[in-house]
């Protein structure tokens, strides 16, 4: 690739983390965020949104959500407020396929730009692991992707870096890891949606016995147990 374009890709790329950096410490306030009636307030706009401009507001996550994976950002939140404003099916599906193409494009540009950095950083962390991506890459990323290979979202993006995974088995390995877990917080969304919706006030105990928030949490703990058994087997047997 030309100089000049890796470096007009790396210039738009910090800018573009610098913005969002900015804009999160500067406009947004936990204490407002975690008020009722500010998310009530916020619900109405959204469904107002909704039901005036669909497409466009579909439009406009989907792209947001590519962006905020690709300047690393954290992707429960961002899972949790599709299910909020989507529901639990239709939000899976637009975090899933943004993620996957925000995760994609991340990894390109950390292959161009960090490649030797990532590789000094990481590949004696994750020693045990190439020998396995590398005898299959899609299938053992694809557990690695649901299991999280005990490493924060941001940092498995990265990860393939080390061993030249191929774009297209990145992208789809990618896909299919996340569907479980993305289904489980949208699911978790989408009841507190209903939740605030139905209520005035948050009482903890009637939320956490709302079936549309345990069953979640449950099916949350569910996966941690089945992820963890699936580490045990083919991430730290002895003979791989």
């Amino acid at each position: 690739m030309n100089l000049n374009i890796k470096l007009l890709i790396g210039t738009i790329y910090i800018v573009s983390f610098s913005a969002l950096i900015f804009v999160i410490f500067n406009k947004f306030d936990f204490e407002e965020i975690s008020n009722i009636n500010f998310i009530k307030y916020n619900q109405v706009l959204i469904a107002s949104l909704k039901e005036n401009n669909e497409v466009l507001l579909l439009f406009g996550f989907f792209i947001f959500s590519v962006f905020w994976i690709l300047l690393l950002g954290f992707a429960s939140p961002l899972a949790l407020a599709a299910g909020f404003i989507y529901g639990k099916w239709l939000g899976t599906l637009i975090s899933v396929v943004s993620f996957s193409i925000g995760c994609t494009l991340l990894y390109y540009i950390a292959s161009l730009f960090f490649k030797d950095f990532i590789k000094k950083k990481l590949t004696k962390k994750i020693e045990k692991f190439i020998i396995m991506f590398k005898k299959n890459e899609f299938l053992y990323f694809m557990l690695f992707r649901f299991t999280g290979g005990g490493m924060p979202f941001a940092i498995q993006n990265l990860v393939p870096v080390i061993f030249d995974m191929k774009i297209k088995n990145y992208f789809f390995s990618t896909l299919l890891g996340l569907i479980p877990s993305m289904f489980i917080i949208n699911a978790l969304g989408s009841g507190l949606d209903k939740f605030i919706n139905e209520n005035d006030s948050i009482v903890w105990k009637k939320l956490i016995l709302n079936p549309e928030i345990y069953l979640p949490i449950l099916g949350f703990f569910t996966i941690l147990v089945i992820a963890f058994l699936l580490k045990k087997f083919f991430f730290y047997k002895k003979n791989y």
